[in-house]
C-alpha cells in the first residue's frame, strides 16, 4: 500500500496519525474526489474482490468504484493508517421498503475511544462518520443522520424536510471477510434485477452540493439549487465525466 499516492489521489495532506480528526477529514476528503460510480458493468469490465485492484483502480487509473471496491479500498488505507477496522454487511431498503439482501452493501466500522461508522460506498449519505451510537441525532452541513436499533439489527436514517425519517440501509455488527460479498458482487454485475445493470452512475459530493450523471442525465446541485440537462452523445458523456468527476474510461 503506498499511502502517500492514495493520499495525494484524495487531496490530503493533512496529519497521517490515526485519530478522529484525520479519519473525518479523510473520510470527506474521499467522498468529494473518488466518485460513486458502477461504469465498469455497462463496459463488462469484471469486478474481482480483490483490495489491490480496488486500491489500483482508485490511486492508478483514476476511477471510482462501487460499495465493495470503494469501502474495500478505504479499508485497506485505513489499516495501514494504524486503524482497527472491521468489515460490515448493510442492507439497502428494497423498492417495497423491505430490507434487501445480506452482503447487499459494504460498510466498515472503525474503533477509537468509541466506535464509528465509516462508508465512503454508498452514493448520497453522510460525509464524516457517524458515532455507533443508537439514539442521538448527528447534524452534518445541512443533513441529520441518527442509528437506530431495530431488532438484532441497527439502522441508518436521514431526515427528511418534512421532519420524518427515511432508512438508508440496515446493518449488524457481526465481523465479515471480504470474499463473504462475493455472491452479492456478482448479481450487481450480471443480475437483470440488480439496478445496477439497468442504468450507468456516476455522483461525486462536492463542497456545496453533488453531481451525479444517471445515464445520459446529468444533475448538478449546488446550495440547494438542482439543474438537469441530457447529454446529447457518448461523447458529450465522456466529456462530462473527465470534465466534473475526473474520470477518463477505457476504450477496450
Amino acid at each position: 500500500m503506498n499511502v502517500p499516492a492514495y493520499l495525494r489521489r484524495i487531496g490530503y495532506s493533512g496529519p497521517i496519525t490515526p485519530t478522529l480528526e484525520t479519519l473525518r477529514l479523510i473520510h470527506r476528503a474521499h467522498l468529494e474526489t473518488v466518485p460513486f460510480e458502477n461504469l465498469d458493468i455497462s463496459l463488462k469490465r469484471p469486478i474481482v474482490l480483490d483490495q489491490d485492484r480496488f486500491v489500483h483502480k482508485i490511486v492508478e487509473e483514476n476511477r471510482g468504484g462501487f460499495c465493495y471496491e470503494l469501502n474495500g479500498a478505504f479499508a485497506a488505507l485505513l489499516r495501514e493508517m494504524g486503524y482497527r477496522v472491521t468489515l460490515l454487511s448493510a442492507r439497502a431498503p428494497l423498492k417495497d421498503g423491505s430490507p434487501g439482501p445480506e452482503f447487499d452493501h459494504l460498510a466498515l466500522r472503525v474503533d477509537l475511544d468509541q466506535p464509528w461508522l465509516v462508508d465512503v460506498g454508498f452514493g448520497e449519505c453522510f460525509l464524516e462518520p457517524l458515532l455507533l451510537k443508537p439514539g442521538i441525532e448527528q447534524r452534518q452541513d445541512l443533513a441529520t443522520f441518527r442509528i437506530k436499533e431495530e431488532g438484532s439489527s441497527l439502522s441508518v436514517e436521514r431526515q427528511q424536510p418534512d421532519g420524518s425519517w427515511k432508512t438508508e440501509y440496515l446493518f449488524t455488527l457481526m465481523p465479515r471477510r471480504l470474499e463473504d460479498f462475493a455472491e452479492m458482487c456478482r448479481f450487481h454485475q450480471t443480475s437483470p434485477e440488480s439496478h445496477f445493470t439497468q442504468k450507468r452512475l456516476c455522483t461525486l459530493a462536492t463542497s456545496n452540493g453533488r453531481v451525479t450523471l444517471s445515464d445520459i442525465k446529468l444533475i448538478i446541485t449546488a446550495s440547494g439549487n438542482r439543474q438537469e440537462r441530457m447529454l446529447a452523445s457518448e461523447d458529450e458523456l465522456r466529456q462530462v465525466l473527465r470534465k466534473h468527476f475526473g474520470l477518463v474510461l477505457p476504450t477496450n
